[in-house]
């Protein structure tokens, strides 16, 4: 499962008793995953627009939760308590914490965190759909475009690894005669 992030996206409200939840994963925004170094290129990676509509369009379920541990739900789409919505800018998602779900200890845990202005991201825990994804060289950077991965869960998280880019993603590996180019440089090629 690889996971991107979103800084400063997760804005929470209560509303007569009810938490509701809303941030956005923006589409179109590349981010370096790695810098060059002596190892090889630097590694970028960007999210085509609608990139998670398959399982999104097709409404399978998909939770959200407090930093990718499905022993923490924070809302769902099967409970009726998560909605996602897409377009080409991004993918926005919209949960409410009942005021029952928020005496749970955890997320109590994550609403006293993110009133601390602790946990402020948005990760996207997915898989690449076969043929989702492309991966060319440009420049002096090796591009991983996502063009169709399926959404499994969406998590708030403390601290994205890349907050001015608004994404990350970790452990893919390049295919093909990218993948041999970049094998010669590191000899794991594996994506941090």
């Amino acid at each position: 499962m690889l996971w991107g992030a979103s800084s400063g996206g997760l804005e929470l409200r209560t509303e007569g008793g009810e938490t509701r939840l809303r941030a956005t994963f923006p589409y179109g925004r590349a981010t370096v995953l790695a810098e060059a170094g002596r190892l090889g290129r630097a590694r970028q990676e960007v999210f085509a627009p609608r990139a998670f509509s398959h399982r999104i369009e097709a409404g399978e379920d998909v939770h959200f939760l407090s930093g990718h541990d499905f022993n923490k739900p924070l809302a769902s789409r099967s409970a009726g308590t998560l909605t996602l919505m897409e377009t080409d800018e991004a993918l926005t998602m919209e949960a409410r914490i009942s005021p029952d779900m928020a005496q749970v200890s955890y997320v109590r845990d994550f609403l006293t965190a993110h009133a601390a202005g602790l946990i402020r991201g948005l990760s996207p825990g997915f898989k690449v759909r076969q043929g989702g994804e492309r991966v060319e060289e440009r420049g002096d950077a090796i591009l991983r475009t996502v063009r169709a991965a399926d959404l499994v869960e969406i998590s708030a998280v403390t601290r994205p690894a890349y907050p001015d880019a608004q994404i990350e993603a970790r452990n893919w590996q390049p295919l093909g005669d990218v993948a041999e180019r970049v094998t010669a440089w590191h000899h794991a090629s594996r994506w941090r």
